[in-house]
């Protein structure tokens, strides 16, 4: 089990207060970890000091143009593997299922790729089976990381970072990735598209992301005075 993974959770969430305020504790985590390179653990650095020190309406709003309002770089990760078919949704069954047998347990409204979820659950299995199956998402992984180092974002960082922790050994061999026809990003455009969708993907952003915080509050330690307590009778 690795902090790490909760990390990379938090740090593709909707930014919160909650996370500006954790983010400072971020590096020192990982490099006491060191799972990953020095490299990289610098690069996401750069992304968990300008989340701790930039205003925060900023930091949400490019978020939401980043993952919100274009499709290829959802945060779905069936999106890219499975599109509109109906293999996505026995995919989701065979998630929950696989969450359920772990005992996580999701806000009511969530999906079950959603990469920050997923991550999450990742954090609680043993560090060779968390990177077996972050490598089962290698492909997408890649692609993500592609299209926003062509956008110059400090997030593609992340998904760099989690191509780094990925078991490539496990990689679907002629796994391709969904990528839509166009890529009309048009305030129109958008609200066409959701207006068309079956199911809601990820919390409102306006509503802060009920993941990253209860995350980040199992990151916190118990009190001291909880540690020193001996067994109850």
């Amino acid at each position: 089990m690795a902090q790490t993974f909760r990390i990379l959770a938090a740090l593709l969430s909707y930014p919160t207060q909650e996370i500006a305020d954790a983010a400072g504790e971020f590096g020192g985590v990982m490099e006491s970890e060191a799972l990953l390179s020095v490299r990289a653990r610098q690069n996401m650095g750069r992304l968990a000091d300008q989340i701790a020190s930039r205003d925060l309406y900023d930091l949400q709003e490019r978020y939401v143009m980043l993952f919100d309002r274009s499709r290829t770089l959802s945060l779905h990760l069936f999106e890219h593997i499975h599109g509109e078919s109906r293999d996505r949704g026995q995919a989701m069954v065979d998630l929950l299922a696989l969450y359920q047998q772990n005992d996580l347990e999701m806000v009511a409204g969530e999906l079950p790729d959603f990469l920050p979820l997923f991550l999450e659950f990742l954090s609680t299995q043993p560090v060779n089976e968390a990177r077996a199956l972050l490598g089962e998402t290698a492909h997408v992984l890649d692609a993500l990381a592609e299209r926003l180092r062509k956008r110059k974002s400090v997030y593609a960082n992340v998904f760099k970072a989690m191509g780094e922790l990925a078991d490539r050994t496990v990689s679907i061999e002629g796994a391709s990735v969904e990528t839509p026809a166009s890529e009309d990003e048009s305030l129109e455009a958008m609200d066409k598209a959701w207006a068309e969708e079956q199911v809601v993907f990820g919390p409102d952003p306006e509503a802060g992301c009920p993941v990253a915080d209860d995350m980040l509050s199992r990151m916190t330690p118990p009190p001291e005075s909880d540690l020193n307590k001996g067994p109850q009778s």
